[in-house]
């Protein structure tokens, strides 16, 4: 095997000894599914999720976002769901309030009593999406968290908190979050379907 190969066989096999790490976990399996109950539970009411994050938390947020509010696997009804990513509204909320005000400005606007809010960050620690969450809190919205490393400061703030347990770079927490995102839509749709 030469040195390339080594290298990706190397970076899959912690990718999936990171998964068999979070799935070897019973707690973070019923976090999950209670995580889902909850975000189904406000959809069932006509109530929103709303998503947000950074860089690549924020394009797991869109996709969350519009995979619940398009279409997943299967047709169904479209389901009331938003990222906080539009750019016009970040730089003029970014240029007249600061970026730590990006999301908590959009919860402030677009959130009310029985919405939902995912919230990720890999660090748990992004000053932005703690915003976000003490916001949601103030308007009595329901914090899902998804973290790493120690789960930061986020993991206080969270009604639900969904810890990838690494210390490393982000992208193998992210790895985790995109599969996480999907167990939840999927057992959104499930819930509400044979509601």
């Amino acid at each position: 095997m030469n040195t390339r190969h080594a290298r990706v066989l190397a970076s899959l096999t912690e990718a999936r000894e990171l998964l068999d790490r979070f799935l070897s976990d019973a707690q973070q399996l019923e976090r999950l599914v209670y995580a889902a109950e909850i975000m189904a539970n406000a959809l069932r009411h006509d109530k929103k999720i709303i998503s947000c994050g950074n860089g690549g938390s924020m394009s797991d947020a869109m996709h969350f976002a519009e995979e619940l509010s398009g279409r997943f696997r299967n047709d169904r009804p479209a389901y009331a769901a938003l990222a906080l990513s539009d750019p016009a509204f970040l730089s003029c909320v970014a240029n007249d309030y600061g970026y730590e005000q990006v999301f908590a400005r959009g919860v402030q606007a677009f959130g009310q009593r029985g919405d939902v809010l995912l919230a990720i960050s890999t660090s748990g620690n992004s000053a932005n999406v703690l915003r976000a969450a003490e916001a949601a809190r103030a308007q009595n919205m329901k914090v899902i968290a998804l973290t790493g490393k120690d789960g930061g400061a986020l993991a206080a703030l969270a009604d639900v908190e969904l810890r990838v347990p690494h210390g490393g770079f982000a992208d193998r927490i992210q790895e985790v979050h995109i599969k996480i995102i999907h167990c939840l839509i999927e057992e959104i749709e499930q819930l509400l379907q044979n509601n």
